[in-house]
């Protein structure tokens, strides 16, 4: 059953939207929580009167990326689930023709880093941290979000983050142009909301357009191999190594070397 709480909708006038990413305690990414997340995105796209979209967090982690708590479970319909929820949820995001800048004052890891990467713009605090850490788990990358991060990233940033498995601090994400702006912990929403507001006054067709002349390629790309079986790989997506990988990822986050890692205060996960 879907949640109402998980998204929630703030109206900020001009047309400008803040989407509050609101699954506690982490933002763990599910199979619901991706297709809801899409489907709100597919709504906004309709609504003559949304200009733009800001991305934010209540939480301390901004997204943990996938529950491994729930996650060395999943049977083959469940790897599908999320594999699909994977691909369909950013993919909307990637290809959604309006601006969208994102707010992050808090560790994207995983499939969670792939709010930023879609986005339009990204707006950063001292706390937060960018990883890809799907090499410790186990787990390959599903089309969706392989595609994006080639699209988003740097070589050199794309051979760091997906070989190592290692986050970088915000610092080094802005050298690398990760994130477009570094700003005081406070000042994170704000900012990105009137970086919404500039980009919102742009021509609507035309933006959406150009937008589409910069990703169309990388979207038709994803949707073909979707369209081909990519949301249901033969044999599920975990190989023999995901599940015990998983688990010791969950160990050492007991330990506090993943919580170090993410930047976090607090013991939810």
């Amino acid at each position: 059953m879907l949640s109402d709480n998980w998204i929630l909708r703030s109206d900020h006038g001009g047309g400008v939207i803040e989407l509050s990413l609101n699954r506690a305690p982490v933002n763990a990414l599910s199979a619901d929580f991706l297709m809801c997340f899409g489907e709100m995105l597919d709504d906004l796209a309709t609504e003559q009167a949304v200009r733009a979209v800001v991305l934010t967090s209540p939480f301390a982690v901004f997204s943990a990326g996938l529950d491994l708590k729930e996650a060395p479970d999943f049977d083959l319909a469940g790897q599908h689930a999320i594999v699909e929820g994977l691909n369909v949820g950013f993919l909307h995001l990637f290809s959604f023709p309006k601006p969208v800048v994102t707010a992050i004052d808090g560790a994207a890891i995983a499939g969670g880093l792939f709010f930023v990467l879609a986005a339009d713009y990204r707006v950063a605090g001292p706390r937060a941290r960018f990883g890809l850490a799907e090499v410790r788990v186990g787990a390959e990358f599903p089309v969706g979000p392989l595609e994006i991060a080639r699209a988003t990233l740097g070589p050199n940033d794309l051979r760091r983050l997906m070989l190592t498995g290692r986050p970088v601090d915000a610092g080094t994400a802005a050298q690398s142009g990760i994130i477009d702006e570094l700003v005081a912990q406070d000042a994170v929403v704000a900012r990105a909301i009137d970086v919404a507001r500039d980009l919102a006054d742009n021509p609507k067709a035309t933006y959406a357009a150009i937008k589409r002349q910069i990703r169309g390629a990388v979207i038709e790309r994803i949707e073909l191999a979707m369209a081909d079986g990519a949301n249901a790989p033969d044999g599920g997506w975990f190989n023999d190594e995901t599940r015990d990988a998983m688990k010791h990822m969950i160990g050492a986050g007991r330990h506090g070397d993943q919580r170090a890692e993410m930047g976090r205060k607090d013991d939810s996960e």
